[in-house]
Protein backbone atom coordinates (compact mmCIF):
# COMPACT_ATOMS: atom_id res chain seq x y z
CA UNK A 1 0.00 0.00 0.00
CA UNK A 2 1.26 3.50 -0.76
CA UNK A 3 2.14 5.94 2.02
CA UNK A 4 1.20 9.43 0.89
CA UNK A 5 2.21 12.76 2.38
CA UNK A 6 1.29 16.33 1.48
CA UNK A 7 2.84 19.76 1.84
CA UNK A 8 2.03 23.21 0.49
CA UNK A 9 5.25 24.91 -0.59
CA UNK A 10 4.04 28.22 -2.01
CA UNK A 11 1.02 30.35 -2.89
CA UNK A 12 1.08 33.01 -5.59
CA UNK A 13 -1.27 34.85 -7.93
CA UNK A 14 -2.53 32.53 -10.67
CA UNK A 15 -0.81 33.71 -13.88
CA UNK A 16 -3.05 34.64 -16.84
CA UNK A 17 -6.26 33.89 -14.89
CA UNK A 18 -9.44 35.46 -16.27
CA UNK A 19 -10.76 36.03 -12.73
CA UNK A 20 -8.99 36.44 -9.35
CA UNK A 21 -7.33 33.15 -8.43
CA UNK A 22 -4.56 31.91 -6.17
CA UNK A 23 -2.19 29.16 -7.26
CA UNK A 24 -1.04 26.82 -4.50
CA UNK A 25 1.87 24.47 -5.14
CA UNK A 26 1.27 21.06 -3.56
CA UNK A 27 4.16 18.67 -2.95
CA UNK A 28 2.91 15.09 -2.83
CA UNK A 29 5.22 12.33 -1.61
CA UNK A 30 5.00 8.53 -1.59
CA UNK A 31 7.46 6.79 0.76
CA UNK A 32 7.24 3.07 -0.13
CA UNK A 33 8.55 3.39 -3.69
CA UNK A 34 5.47 2.16 -5.54
CA UNK A 35 4.59 3.75 -8.86
CA UNK A 36 1.55 6.01 -8.47
CA UNK A 37 -0.54 5.80 -11.62
CA UNK A 38 -2.62 8.87 -10.68
CA UNK A 39 -4.45 10.49 -7.78
CA UNK A 40 -7.94 11.96 -8.06
CA UNK A 41 -7.42 14.47 -5.27
CA UNK A 42 -9.88 16.71 -3.47
CA UNK A 43 -8.66 19.53 -1.26
CA UNK A 44 -10.86 21.43 1.15
CA UNK A 45 -9.43 24.82 2.17
CA UNK A 46 -10.56 26.36 5.45
CA UNK A 47 -9.70 29.69 7.04
CA UNK A 48 -9.00 29.34 10.77
CA UNK A 49 -9.26 32.92 12.10
CA UNK A 50 -8.63 31.92 15.73
CA UNK A 51 -5.02 31.00 14.84
CA UNK A 52 -3.72 34.56 14.46
CA UNK A 53 -3.61 37.83 16.38
CA UNK A 54 -5.30 41.06 15.25
CA UNK A 55 -4.39 44.70 15.60
CA UNK A 56 -6.88 47.21 16.92
CA UNK A 57 -7.60 48.48 13.40
CA UNK A 58 -8.14 44.94 12.12
CA UNK A 59 -10.47 44.12 15.02
CA UNK A 60 -12.54 47.23 14.25
CA UNK A 61 -12.87 46.27 10.58
CA UNK A 62 -13.87 42.69 11.47
CA UNK A 63 -16.60 43.68 13.94
CA UNK A 64 -19.26 43.29 11.25
CA UNK A 65 -18.09 39.71 10.66
CA UNK A 66 -17.29 38.46 14.18
CA UNK A 67 -19.02 40.95 16.48
CA UNK A 68 -17.39 42.70 19.44
CA UNK A 69 -13.99 41.34 20.48
CA UNK A 70 -15.47 40.28 23.82
CA UNK A 71 -17.34 37.56 21.89
CA UNK A 72 -14.46 36.40 19.70
CA UNK A 73 -13.88 33.34 21.83
CA UNK A 74 -17.21 32.07 20.48
CA UNK A 75 -17.44 33.71 17.04
CA UNK A 76 -13.99 33.09 15.51
CA UNK A 77 -15.07 29.88 13.78
CA UNK A 78 -13.46 28.23 10.71
CA UNK A 79 -14.72 29.45 7.33
CA UNK A 80 -14.87 27.41 4.15
CA UNK A 81 -12.79 29.02 1.40
CA UNK A 82 -13.09 26.42 -1.38
CA UNK A 83 -13.14 22.74 -2.30
CA UNK A 84 -10.93 21.99 -5.29
CA UNK A 85 -10.41 18.86 -7.39
CA UNK A 86 -6.93 18.14 -8.77
CA UNK A 87 -5.86 15.26 -11.01
CA UNK A 88 -2.31 14.27 -10.06
CA UNK A 89 -0.39 12.55 -12.89
CA UNK A 90 1.81 9.45 -12.62
CA UNK A 91 4.85 9.74 -10.34
CA UNK A 92 7.23 7.80 -8.15
CA UNK A 93 8.67 9.27 -4.98
CA UNK A 94 7.55 12.90 -5.17
CA UNK A 95 5.75 15.34 -7.41
CA UNK A 96 4.73 19.00 -7.25
CA UNK A 97 1.40 20.03 -8.76
CA UNK A 98 -0.35 23.42 -8.99
CA UNK A 99 -3.81 23.94 -7.56
CA UNK A 100 -5.87 26.93 -8.70
CA UNK A 101 -8.25 28.42 -6.12
CA UNK A 102 -10.71 31.17 -7.17
CA UNK A 103 -11.23 34.07 -4.76
CA UNK A 104 -13.71 36.93 -4.79
CA UNK A 105 -13.70 40.65 -4.08
CA UNK A 106 -17.43 40.66 -3.24
CA UNK A 107 -17.70 42.13 0.26
CA UNK A 108 -21.00 40.32 0.81
CA UNK A 109 -19.00 37.06 0.93
CA UNK A 110 -17.62 36.32 4.41
CA UNK A 111 -14.18 35.20 3.20
CA UNK A 112 -13.66 38.38 1.16
CA UNK A 113 -14.84 40.49 4.09
CA UNK A 114 -12.29 38.71 6.28
CA UNK A 115 -9.44 39.21 3.79
CA UNK A 116 -10.29 42.90 3.38
CA UNK A 117 -10.16 43.34 7.16
CA UNK A 118 -6.52 42.25 7.43
CA UNK A 119 -3.68 44.76 7.12
CA UNK A 120 -0.70 42.39 6.93
CA UNK A 121 0.67 39.14 8.31
CA UNK A 122 -0.70 35.74 7.30
CA UNK A 123 -4.09 34.15 6.71
CA UNK A 124 -4.13 30.82 8.63
CA UNK A 125 -5.36 28.11 6.24
CA UNK A 126 -6.00 24.43 6.81
CA UNK A 127 -5.84 22.15 3.75
CA UNK A 128 -7.69 18.84 4.16
CA UNK A 129 -7.17 16.12 1.57
CA UNK A 130 -9.30 13.23 0.35
CA UNK A 131 -9.78 11.37 -2.90
CA UNK A 132 -8.72 8.17 -4.66
CA UNK A 133 -5.17 6.94 -5.37
CA UNK A 134 -4.40 4.51 -8.22
CA UNK A 135 -1.07 2.65 -8.04
CA UNK A 136 0.79 -0.19 -9.72
CA UNK A 137 1.26 -3.52 -7.91
CA UNK A 138 2.10 -7.12 -8.84
CA UNK A 139 -1.60 -7.89 -9.10
CA UNK A 140 -2.10 -4.94 -11.48
CA UNK A 141 -3.70 -1.57 -10.94
CA UNK A 142 -4.82 -1.08 -7.32
CA UNK A 143 -7.08 1.54 -5.74
CA UNK A 144 -6.84 3.14 -2.30
CA UNK A 145 -8.64 6.04 -0.66
CA UNK A 146 -6.58 9.04 0.36
CA UNK A 147 -6.70 9.02 4.21
CA UNK A 148 -8.82 11.76 5.77
CA UNK A 149 -6.22 12.49 8.46
CA UNK A 150 -3.80 13.96 5.91
CA UNK A 151 -3.98 17.73 6.37
CA UNK A 152 -1.62 20.69 6.14
CA UNK A 153 -1.50 24.10 7.82
CA UNK A 154 -0.42 26.89 5.49
CA UNK A 155 0.08 30.59 6.37
CA UNK A 156 -1.09 32.47 3.27
CA UNK A 157 0.54 35.92 3.24
CA UNK A 158 -2.03 38.71 3.11
CA UNK A 159 0.28 40.40 0.59
CA UNK A 160 -0.27 37.55 -1.88
CA UNK A 161 -4.05 37.96 -1.70
CA UNK A 162 -3.69 41.73 -2.12
CA UNK A 163 -1.48 41.16 -5.18
CA UNK A 164 -4.24 39.05 -6.76
CA UNK A 165 -6.84 41.76 -6.14
CA UNK A 166 -4.54 44.54 -7.33
CA UNK A 167 -3.93 42.67 -10.58
CA UNK A 168 -7.63 42.32 -11.39
CA UNK A 169 -9.15 45.33 -9.60
CA UNK A 170 -6.42 47.96 -9.11
CA UNK A 171 -7.42 50.38 -6.34
CA UNK A 172 -10.99 49.08 -6.49
CA UNK A 173 -13.34 46.47 -5.05
CA UNK A 174 -16.93 45.26 -5.43
CA UNK A 175 -19.92 46.54 -3.49
CA UNK A 176 -23.32 44.89 -3.97
CA UNK A 177 -26.33 47.22 -4.20
CA UNK A 178 -30.04 46.57 -4.67
CA UNK A 179 -31.23 47.25 -8.22
CA UNK A 180 -33.43 50.17 -7.13
CA UNK A 181 -30.58 51.71 -5.12
CA UNK A 182 -28.28 51.50 -8.13
CA UNK A 183 -30.94 53.06 -10.39
CA UNK A 184 -31.37 55.96 -7.96
CA UNK A 185 -27.60 56.45 -7.76
CA UNK A 186 -27.33 56.44 -11.55
CA UNK A 187 -30.06 59.09 -11.83
CA UNK A 188 -28.29 61.19 -9.21
CA UNK A 189 -25.05 60.95 -11.23
CA UNK A 190 -26.73 61.74 -14.56
CA UNK A 191 -28.79 64.69 -13.27
CA UNK A 192 -25.66 66.36 -11.87
CA UNK A 193 -23.31 65.52 -14.72
CA UNK A 194 -21.03 63.45 -12.50
CA UNK A 195 -18.59 61.32 -14.47
CA UNK A 196 -18.66 58.06 -12.50
CA UNK A 197 -20.62 56.25 -9.82
CA UNK A 198 -17.51 56.40 -7.64
CA UNK A 199 -17.54 60.21 -7.87
CA UNK A 200 -21.27 60.25 -7.11
CA UNK A 201 -20.76 58.26 -3.91
CA UNK A 202 -17.83 60.52 -2.99
CA UNK A 203 -20.04 63.61 -3.39
CA UNK A 204 -22.79 62.08 -1.25
CA UNK A 205 -20.28 61.26 1.48
CA UNK A 206 -18.99 64.85 1.43
CA UNK A 207 -22.54 66.13 1.72
CA UNK A 208 -23.08 63.86 4.72
CA UNK A 209 -19.88 65.15 6.31
CA UNK A 210 -18.13 61.81 6.05
CA UNK A 211 -15.44 63.10 3.65
CA UNK A 212 -13.25 66.23 4.04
Amino acid sequence: MPELSFACTEARPEPYAASPSLQFLLRIGESTGVRMHSVALRCQLRIEPHRRRYSGDEAAKLTDLFGDTSRWGETLKPMQLATISVMVPSFRGEIEVPMSVPVTADLEVATAKYFHGLDDGDIPLLLLFSGTAFYAAEAGLQVELVPWHLEVNYPLPVAVWRAVMAEHFPNATWLRLRADTLATLQRYRTDRGIISLDDAVDELLKRAGEQP
